[in-house]
């Protein structure tokens, strides 16, 4: 008799663990599959992002039953490796870190535009540099290897017959925060910067720099993608929440190119509470007027970043074929 008790005992306990164990399995794939993490940078490139947020458009389109996440990253670098870890569903970054990843790992896809241009080129007082050619020996500041500005400046310099240093040339590319440049110009150390606002304006106005090509110039001008959607293949096989994102993201794309006064608000409030550093008005108003909101995306230029990128040796290949897919955007 109490041997059959204990097997009865036994059973019993086997059969509520399967229940539970069941149980939070199932209320984790549940929790998983209503929670996107979307990601961004805290500066003014992001604006779609941040006016979505902000605006309420993310919960809007989402709905109740989904939660959202939220992680800011200083660089494309660290977006990519946060969305390679499963950090990051969804969010906005620059096509250069995005495409440097898919030629290694296929499951990182560009979905939407989100801003053209947004980046210049600056010249340090007491460089010497008054041209793009005068950088034939200089050093040039930008935000990270193999980001999106660092395509951008081969790119300005192979139209002006010159090299990085380490393609053969004689340009130096110096990695260096965007927020430590205007430092880096007082000091001497660099003698321009390839830098996206509003670190352009801070230069000209701060440290003395003199804009050597306006965001119109620079590369391949206004058609420049300094910023674009990208989403995990695993992700997008969710099309409804895919979709979702996007109506919030075209959402507010429009809001921001009607309303460019209450989204520079919108962004300077945003950006406060984030850092707990309030960008200058003029700041924002000079950046504004150096990039477009836009869900477009280039597919050439984006080619061509590919292509620059192989060169400079930090792919293997300059296949990006399936990188791009805006089936749902349309």
């Amino acid at each position: 008799m109490l041997k059959k008790s204990m097997l009865y005992l036994f059973i019993t306990v086997l059969f509520i663990g399967l229940l539970s164990a069941c149980a939070q399995s199932s209320n984790e794939g549940g929790e998983e599959a209503k929670t996107v993490k979307i990601g961004y940078f805290p500066n003014l490139t992001h604006i779609a992002t941040i006016v979505a947020l902000e605006k309420g458009y993310f919960e809007e389109a989402f709905g109740k039953d989904v939660k959202i996440e939220t992680k800011t990253v200083a660089n494309g670098g660290l977006f990519m490796e946060a969305m390679a870890t499963k950090a990051i569903d969804v969010g906005t970054v620059g096509p250069g870190p995005l495409l440097n990843f898919y030629v290694k790992n296929k499951e990182y896809h560009l979905i939407s535009g989100a801003v053209n241009g947004g980046a210049v080129l600056v010249a340090a007082e007491g460089s010497g540099v008054e041209k793009l050619a005068d950088l034939d020996g200089k050093k040039v500041a930008i935000p990270v290897i193999g980001s999106t500005q660092d395509v951008m400046l081969r790119k300005a310099l192979k139209d002006a017959d010159l090299k990085a240093k380490t393609s053969g040339g004689t340009v130096d590319l110096f990695a260096a925060a965007p927020a430590d440049t205007a430092s880096l110009f007082i000091q001497k150390q660099v003698d321009a910067a390839a830098t996206q606002e509003p670190w352009g304006y801070v230069l000209e106005n701060q440290a003395n720099g003199k804009l050597l090509l306006d965001w119109d110039e620079f590369a391949w001008g206004k058609e420049s993608t300094n910023t674009v959607v990208a989403a995990r293949a695993d992700f997008l096989k969710n099309k409804d929440l895919s979709k979702q994102y996007l109506d919030a993201h075209k959402k507010a794309v429009k809001f921001i190119q009607d309303n460019p006064e209450e989204s520079k608000e919108i962004v300077i409030k945003h950006l406060k509470d984030l850092t707990g550093k309030e960008l200058n008005k003029e700041e924002v108003d000079a950046a504004f007027s150096r990039l477009a909101v836009t869900t477009d995306v280039n597919e050439k230029v984006i080619q061509e970043m590919a292509d620059i990128s192989k060169e400079a040796g930090y792919i293997p290949s300059s296949d990006i074929k399936g990188l791009i897919d805006i089936s749902l955007l349309k």
